[in-house]
């Protein structure tokens, strides 16, 4: 695979510099392909081809900018197959689950905002004022590799919709899923300069666009160091600033729960996409009197979590996404067990290519410990017990972090009281679904606004009050 332009005012064009980026398989670790690392000056060109196209997109109707969110849609759903396999490549997600979540939900996600114009109320009227609801303008993109068209959907779908123009950062790690992307808009026939996709390195891109003077909002999704690092560089214009950072989420077990089914959901959800998901649960809270059970369960569950080849039908834990991820996780893996925590699944013989990491269970595990604080974004699950249940939302909440949690409990509204004390942006009770049009975000450290549904709309949208 080879990408050699950028895109920029509704055409591909060769950057400013001819540098490259260089895909690896993480799985087998050959470089599958390269893409332009494009500089500063491909910020500018973009972003003004941006500005010039706000004016016009911005005065469209709702359901005229939906329409072409549809004709995206329609592009993509023919090719989720093509979609899977290349996130399947270039990030080592298994392509089953590649198939499902990869590509099913962003198209989801899509579909929920072409479908959203009808319903969205742009503008009422309070008293004798006309309130409307007109778009921030134009939108810095920047998003990260773990769920790379999701979380590009997820902020290009409600942008357009709003009516502002965008420029996409995508991850240097998952380029090719955004040349589809890229490729849907351009088949779409969107007007020039309403979406832009300049792929480069995140401290020049990103940096870029967060302190351009052309940028009006900047949504950015990762870690939250360079989430802090984004705001900074943004508040020179005093533009929005919508942040998606790291998590620690805590899977909260209560005595009266269904064990069995709550430990095997909760390692699922810890060692979904090889661990590397902001909102899985990696800490374990189990109390006292079910912890040797629970820990039993645990480890049988994570032995079922064999690395393979991602390509295979059966795989259900691929690589994660670089050697340097790699080192970071065994390198937490190593504290976790120095601090005095029990390894009770992990270890063993590895593939000899690809960077892989064992399905780890850690035991014994202080709220405290690193292996607690530390969002590691990779397949390791830690164990915590407790006594009561206020014990358990005093751990839980033991955290800088607070994007989401789970609870489990025999008794709904024991649940529910447990989870509307525990601070996070979204808690799940007793394995419930996963909610696309839910509004998605967390509290503290884990980023400033909300993603998906209405909700997200929202945060592209700034609010105008006319008096008559």
């Amino acid at each position: 695979m080879k990408r050699t332009h950028v895109y920029i005012g509704g055409e591909w064009v060769r950057p400013a510099c001819t540098d490259v980026v260089e895909v690896e398989n993480p799985a087998t670790e050959q470089i599958i392909g390269v893409v332009p690392a494009a500089g500063a000056t491909d910020v500018d060109r973009a972003v003004q081809a941006a500005q010039d196209a706000l004016p016009h997109w911005a005065v469209l109707s709702p359901a005229e900018r939906a329409a072409y969110l549809d004709r995206i849609w329609h592009y993509l759903d023919r090719r989720r197959e093509e979609i899977a396999r290349t996130v399947t490549l270039e990030l080592g997600t298994p392509l089953k689950t590649a198939t499902a979540i990869q590509a099913g939900l962003p198209l989801t996600v899509l579909r929920s905002y072409a479908d959203l114009a009808g319903d969205y109320r742009f503008s009422e009227w309070v008293g004798n004022s006309f309130v409307v609801k007109e778009p921030v303008g134009v939108v810095g993109a920047i998003t990260p590799w773990n769920y790379p068209l999701h979380q590009m959907i997820a902020k290009v779908a409600p942008a357009l919709l709003a009516g502002c123009a965008v420029v996409l950062k995508p991850a240097e790690l998952t380029p090719f899923v955004a040349h589809l992307l890229a490729d849907a808009v351009h088949e779409a026939e969107l007007p020039a300069g309403v979406f832009n996709m300049v792929c480069g390195p995140g401290a020049v891109i990103g940096t870029a666009l967060a302190g351009h003077p052309g940028v009006d909002m900047v949504s950015f999704t990762g870690s939250t160091e360079v989430g802090k690092q984004i705001s900074v560089l943004a508040a020179s214009t005093v533009k929005k600033v919508a942040l998606e950072l790291g998590g620690k989420s805590a899977n909260v077990i209560l005595d009266d729960a269904d064990l069995v089914t709550a430990v095997k959901v909760g390692v699922g959800n810890a060692f979904l996409n090889a661990g590397q998901t902001c909102t899985a649960w990696t800490r374990m809270l189990v109390p006292h009197s079910r912890y040797e059970e629970a820990v039993e369960l645990a480890a049988a569950a994570a032995g079922k979590y064999a690395v393979g080849d991602p390509m295979c039908a059966g795989t259900r834990l691929g690589p994660v996404s670089s050697a340097r991820q790699r080192a970071s996780v065994l390198a937490h893996i190593d504290t976790g067990l120095s601090q005095g925590a029990r390894l009770v699944a992990g270890g063993g013989d590895l593939p000899s290519r690809g960077h892989y990491v064992p399905a780890t269970v850690l035991a014994d595990v202080e709220p405290d410990d690193v292996v607690a604080q530390e969002e590691i974004f990779g397949p390791v699950l830690a164990v915590i017990p407790f006594s009561v249940d206020e014990e358990a939302v005093t751990i839980a909440n033991n955290s800088r972090y607070g994007l989401s949690g789970a609870v489990w409990s025999g008794d709904e509204n024991r649940a529910l009281a447990v989870a509307g004390r525990l601070q996070s942006g979204s808690v799940d009770i007793n394995g419930a679904a996963f909610n696309p049009v839910a509004p998605f975000g967390g509290y503290k450290q884990s980023g400033t606004g909300r993603e998906l549904g209405r909700y997200g709309l929202d945060e592209f949208l700034q609010t105008k009050a006319i008096q008559r």
